[in-house]
């Protein structure tokens, strides 16, 4: 529960319309959706440019996931910019940034280590304009709308995804892998100009002109360490961060190897991409309806069944089933991810007002990049354990750490000066003595 509001006020559901009505998350969402087509338009076909120019699988995979370990740097080094800098200049230039990068991988014949250089440093600034885009929709929202917005960029976000890659697909296929890229450079510039022309000028630190102290005198790099450091140090923004990383690093460790455990239980030819769409249209449908149908408090109590909803059938791999059995295994899990909802709000209350922009940026990025070392992990396991083995172990770790969240203790509520770091109840057991 939420101690600093009623609970009129704490219970109160919102709806999708509500949320859309707000015009400033409106332009935001919608450049956000489009932004995740271009991004999954732009890897898809520069995987297949470097494939196509070395012919090496290693090289190609490294080109697919080169832009989501050097987040986590960029977050740590730059992530106080989210708060520091006036936010329209910083979402437009960050989309104006990568339609640069994607023009000059489109135009530039450039040897494969600078191409993938290009992508990595481009990457680094990814959390800082994601982190103010964020901070300014935590802004615009209130309450339960503001966990339905989230909801609404998870959906978007994952439609947007699909179609991405569909259109990568068949961009490259029309067009060829360069001119693919020049599309989806269009996408971001079209991203930048509506954020420059529609999104109201702002200053750092506020949604209404008013900077709050994130604006100091600091140089960014040491600030932005310093406030990662405090950021981890408190106890319930570290816990709350490891409950939304952990459990989507290690179901997406099992989705990269749903490809290898279609191959060895030897599935019709593009089976595997049927599997590989179950666990987003589990996901969609999870969203939508946690996020529609139930009340906040309600969500907030599920976290840990929804926790263990998204584990739990994983462990049925090692069984090794077929596709019809593997098929539902994999909707129910992403139905599971549909517990993030009922962290949003008390994450939100938990983070200093001055540092909400370098906080969503480092939960993105610390989540990018785990999403990134899960694969890796487990496909090293599964050399020795077999692809269901190695999957049903993720299941079950994951379910270990919904019996971890149920251990949570309520700490003492927050001193009078501090109202807006509230805890999150998880659990029946009694607070912890101070």
């Amino acid at each position: 529960m939420i101690p600093t509001a009623d609970a009129a006020q704490v219970n109160h559901r919102a709806t999708y319309r509500e949320v859309l009505a707000e015009p400033r998350f409106r332009l935001l969402f919608s450049t956000r959706a489009v932004s995740i087509t271009a991004d999954a338009l732009r890897i898809t076909t520069f995987s297949v440019l470097v494939f196509s120019a070395t012919g090496s699988a290693l090289l190609s995979a490294v080109a697919f996931g080169i832009g989501f370990v050097p987040q986590l740097f960029g977050s740590l080094l730059l992530g106080s910019l989210a708060d520091r800098l006036p936010p329209r200049a910083l979402i437009a230039g960050g989309y104006a940034l990568t339609c640069a990068a994607a023009l000059l991988l489109a135009l530039v014949r450039m040897p494969v280590a600078a191409s993938l250089g290009v992508v990595a440093l481009v990457s680094l600034a990814t959390p800082v304009f994601h982190g103010a885009s964020s901070r300014l929709v935590a802004q615009s929202l209130e309450g339960d709308a503001y966990v339905l917005g989230r909801s609404l960029n998870n959906i978007a976000g994952a439609g947007a995804q699909l179609f991405g890659l569909a259109l990568g697909g068949a961009a490259v296929a029309a067009i060829g892998p360069r001119r693919a890229l020049a599309v989806s450079a269009v996408l971001y510039l079209g991203c930048a100009l509506a954020i420059r022309i529609r999104l109201p000028r702002l200053q750092p630190g506020g949604s209404g002109g008013t900077p709050g102290s994130a604006g100091g005198e600091d140089g960014a790099v040491r600030a932005s360490l310093q406030g990662a450091g405090l950021l981890l140090r408190g106890r319930t923004v570290r816990r709350l961060m490891l409950a939304q990383w952990l459990p989507v690093a290690l179901v997406a460790g099992a989705e990269g190897l749903i490809v290898a455990y279609a191959g060895e239980r030897r599935f019709a030819p593009g089976w595997y991409a049927v599997l590989m769409g179950c666990l987003p249209v589990g996901m969609l449908v999870g969203d939508l309806l946690v996020g529609r149908l139930l009340r906040p408090r309600t969500r907030e109590r599920l976290v840990v069944p929804l926790v263990a909803l998204s584990g739990l059938p994983l462990i049925g791999f090692a069984a090794e089933p077929g596709v019809g059995v593997s098929s539902c295994l994999l909707l129910l899990s992403g139905f599971g991810y549909a517990y993030g909802l009922g962290l949003q709000r008390p994450f939100l209350d938990a983070l200093p007002r001055d540092g909400q922009g370098q906080a969503f940026g480092l939960l993105g990025s610390g989540s990018m990049t785990l999403q990134g070392v899960g694969p890796v992990c487990l496909g090293a396991l599964a050399a020795g354990m077999g692809t269901g083995g190695a999957i049903a172990l993720a299941g079950g770790t994951v379910a270990l750490t919904a019996g971890w969240i149920l251990t949570w203790h309520q700490p003492p509520c927050p001193r009078t000066e501090t109202p807006q770091n509230p805890a999150m109840d998880l659990s029946s057991t009694p607070p912890s003595a101070p």
